[in-house]
């Protein structure tokens, strides 16, 4: 990893099931003055694990996407949340692992290792 760059990493959890929410897309992006560019794009994996979103990532404002919505319609589960969206400061050479834990109404969402 280059100097001053850092780890960006996720993982969804389905707290109703208590288990990964698999097949979750997983957008990032990082603003650009006053837009938002994509860096990088992934997809929950079995393990509910976004692998690969950014190599590196250069101190700034991101911001993190979860399309929730078809989660849940393609378990015929409702929610009110269509997406939910993390928006974080990256510093620099720090890992950013971001969990994403899902109920059918709310979620949560804290700073891991």
């Amino acid at each position: 990893m280059k100097a001053g760059s850092s780890r960006i990493t996720t993982h969804v959890l389905d707290a109703v099931l208590g288990k990964p929410a698999a097949g979750i897309a997983v957008s990032l992006e990082k603003r650009e003055g006053s837009s938002w560019v994509n860096v990088g794009q992934s997809t929950a994996d079995a393990d509910g694990r976004c692998r690969g979103l950014v190599a590196e990532a250069e101190p700034g404002i991101y911001r993190l996407t979860f399309d929730i919505g078809s989660y849940f319609e393609r378990f015929e589960r409702k929610s009110i949340y269509p997406e939910v969206v993390i928006t974080f400061r990256c510093k620099d050479g720090e890992h950013y692992h971001l969990p994403l834990l899902l109920s059918d109404n709310s979620y949560t969402t804290y700073r891991g290792s």
